[in-house]
């Protein structure tokens, strides 16, 4: 989740490539992702993350992303879009994961003094120059979350559910996405980011919002710019609309008044550890 240019055409043909390695399309893949779930319950400490546990036990989380590695393109395809969403939401954050890991403890680079010494942005290219192997591709985090999940399933709440490693970012939970609850733990995972004093801050009618919804607000214009009627650009009619329908009590209340103002929080790049709580 980042701050940037994107080149969205690019990544969707990257995924689209020859793949890496042929397979037969098998029904192997376990969709409840139960050991990722044991990894997630373990590590994960409220909304941060025990980093220096983890890389005691990588060879889980070695072992977890090679698993998703595995899956061929065409099995990929012949999937559901909820099932493809969660494995790519998984994906996502268990590579997020890795490539912290593989940098921990995360130390400032010479030239970088505009982001904190230990934040995932000190890890060069670790959106757009690191490679795994997911759906049958080598593909970086931002093919995930740009060429895939935002071009391909207009389900604009996976912003709430994609890890930046970052204290601001809506955070990791403690379970795996899956298919037959993924409704349920998107608006779960959307409810309680705005709760939380990173999602929204309500002063008068001013609704102090996530960055996050700054830089990518226009994904949600289609389905929650019409849901308020108020004054203002369709992105802020949008994030409005959003918390209209998934805010706390105050915040909802404050959406469809149809006085409400938004404005941006500071974002805080550190690393979600729980070490520098």
């Amino acid at each position: 989740m980042t701050k940037r240019t994107f080149a969205p055409l690019a990544a969707v043909a990257l995924l689209a490539a020859t793949p890496i390695a042929d397979g037969s399309t098998t029904n192997s893949f376990d969709h409840s992702y139960v050991e990722y779930g044991r990894l997630l319950r373990r590590h994960v400490i409220g909304i941060r993350v025990d980093y220096t546990a983890l890389r005691l036990k990588q060879t889980s989380l070695n072992t977890l992303v090679s698993e998703f590695g595995q899956v061929a393109r065409d099995e990929f395809e012949a999937w559901s879009d909820t099932e493809q969403i969660a494995y790519l939401v998984n994906a996502y954050n268990a590579f997020t994961l890795k490539a912290v890991i593989d940098h921990y403890p995360i130390k400032r680079r010479w030239f970088d003094f505009f982001n904190p010494p230990n934040s995932i942005k000190q890890i060069p290219g670790v959106w757009s120059r690191l490679r795994w192997r997911a759906a049958g591709n080598e593909i970086t985090l931002d093919d995930i979350e740009h060429g895939r999940l935002r071009q391909h399933y207009n389900e604009p709440r996976i912003h709430f559910a994609v890890n930046c490693a970052s204290v601001s970012c809506p955070p990791l939970r403690p379970e795996p996405y899956v298919a037959e609850r993924l409704e349920r733990q998107l608006i779960i995972a959307t409810r309680e980011f705005l709760a939380s004093n990173l999602g929204v801050e309500v002063k008068e009618d001013t609704l102090r919002v996530s960055s996050m919804l700054k830089w990518f607000g226009d994904d949600f214009i289609e389905q929650y710019s019409r849901l308020v009627k108020t004054n203002g650009s369709a992105k802020e009619r949008a994030l409005i609309g959003v918390i209209a329908k998934y805010g706390p009590p105050n915040a909802a209340r404050v959406a469809q008044s149809g006085n409400a103002r938004i404005q941006f929080l500071k974002y805080d790049w550190s690393l979600n550890d729980t070490a520098t709580r």
